[in-house]
């Protein structure tokens, strides 16, 4: 692409946007760049503290257990007491909790303390869903959440690298740099975000509306979690199945970080310009297209013997994984009354977080009683019954609710403009 077309495209890609949701993008991404916790947590337990990696195994279930549970939670705080009060408390408990960690010395203090820092850490996730939803147009949600997407990849990326120089010189030090720089969020947070919850006449009887039990009785949008489940459980094998296959093939740990590497930068360099390709296509046929790259890029790791071909299928599922983020993001805000966003952001969030309990056990177990090969099969075909279960939905959703030339839910061009 000439450099003055990617210019434009850029330009375009970022423009129109309101205020507020920068500020909310720079907070995402200031969050993102002290990821030291995530990154680093089994290496500060095992080389650092010398604890086993059973120990360090149970640390890092717990770590996500509190993410299961603030899931919910995150969201009925984002509903009940508002997206801005929710973000505050989740991440000024997250900046104490993280710092905390770099403290305690006990195997039950640190476990327990990882829990609240899951927790804590999670629980911001469906209010800053809503948020974004609240403050940006229809037509443009699927950029915004792209542009969010590419935030926390980039804060990622930039942090992994810094974390292992800053490892080397202190743990302790990563946990209060993350803890900092969660605090200037909360900051942000606090001096230039408004609250953007919708207002009505009795917000009492909108809540009593729109409970955990109108969630779950709301088959369109559980049927959507649990394709979502479905495909965070292929994505999540990229952490967890492929280091294990790639270590029983005789791989180095160094061949690993270069084969996975691929998946941040291509995000990073390919994020704006796959969002201007998808912004106004069908969201049917993405979610089904994204869901087969994903199911087969990893499928094709069953014939990978080298790092060159491991590298490859890397670039297949990178490419899934971004058109379907900000896709199926924007579906589930589609789905979504206005006074029951932080609810249904919150449910959809557990659907990563139980995916991410899941996924370690089934690819150990499916590893280690038939091989790897059939753990990349059994992607492939979650992949394909993903798939058809969106083609399915979105045929249903079609029906009840036509889609404007352009590929907005006619549905959504008269929603209320946010506030």
């Amino acid at each position: 692409m000439p450099l003055a077309a990617l210019r434009r495209a850029t330009r375009e890609t970022v423009s129109g946007l309101p205020r507020e949701f920068w500020w909310l993008w720079t907070s995402t991404l200031v969050n993102r760049l002290g990821a030291f916790v995530a990154t680093f947590m089994a290496l500060y337990l095992t080389l650092d503290r010398g604890y086993s990696a059973s120990y360090a195994g149970l640390v890092a279930a717990l770590h996500g257990l509190g993410g299961v549970v603030s899931s919910i939670g995150g969201g009925v705080m984002t509903d009940r007491l508002g997206r801005r009060p929710t973000l505050l408390i989740a991440q000024s408990a997250t900046a104490v909790s993280v710092a905390a960690l770099g403290f305690v010395h006990h195997p039950v203090a640190i476990a327990g303390v990882a829990f609240l820092v899951g927790a804590a850490s999670n629980a911001s996730r469906p209010a800053v869903q809503a948020m974004m939803a609240d403050i940006v147009r229809p037509e443009d949600r699927v950029r915004a959440f792209s542009l969010n997407y590419w935030a926390i990849n980039l804060g990622f990326a930039v942090s992994s690298m810094a974390a292992g120089f800053i490892a080397e010189v202190s743990y302790r030090a990563g946990f209060l740099i993350e803890a900092g720089m969660t605090a200037v969020c909360a900051v942000v947070v606090f001096v230039k975000l408004p609250e953007s919850r919708p207002t009505v006449q009795d917000t009492q009887v909108a809540e009593d509306k729109v409970g955990l039990g109108t969630v779950l009785r709301d088959g369109r949008f559980m049927s959507v979690v649990g394709l979502s489940f479905l495909v965070a459980l292929i994505f999540q094998q990229g952490s967890v199945g492929l280091p294990i296959a790639m270590g029983d093939a005789g791989f180095s740990p160094a061949d690993y970080g270069l084969a996975i590497a691929l998946n941040g930068v291509l995000i990073v360099a390919l994020q704006i310009p796959v969002t201007r390709l998808i912004e106004r296509r069908d969201t049917a046929r993405i979610l089904v297209v994204s869901s087969l790259l994903a199911g087969y890029g990893f499928g094709l790791t069953a014939f990978a013997g080298s790092v060159g071909v491991f590298a490859l299928t890397v670039c297949v599922w990178t490419l899934g994984e971004m058109l379907n983020a900000p896709t199926q993001t924007g579906l589930v805000v589609r789905l979504s009354p206005a006074h029951g966003r932080g609810r249904y952001q919150g449910m959809y969030t557990l659907s990563w977080s139980v995916a991410a309990l899941v996924a370690p056990l089934m690819s150990g177990l499916v590893i280690d009683r038939y091989g790897a090969q059939w753990l990349w099969g059994l992607c492939a075909v979650v992949g394909t019954v993903a798939a058809i279960g969106y083609g399915v939905l979105m045929r249903r959703l079609s029906a009840a609710e036509p889609e404007t030339s352009d590929g907005t839910p006619a549905a959504a061009e008269s929603e209320a403009s946010p506030a």
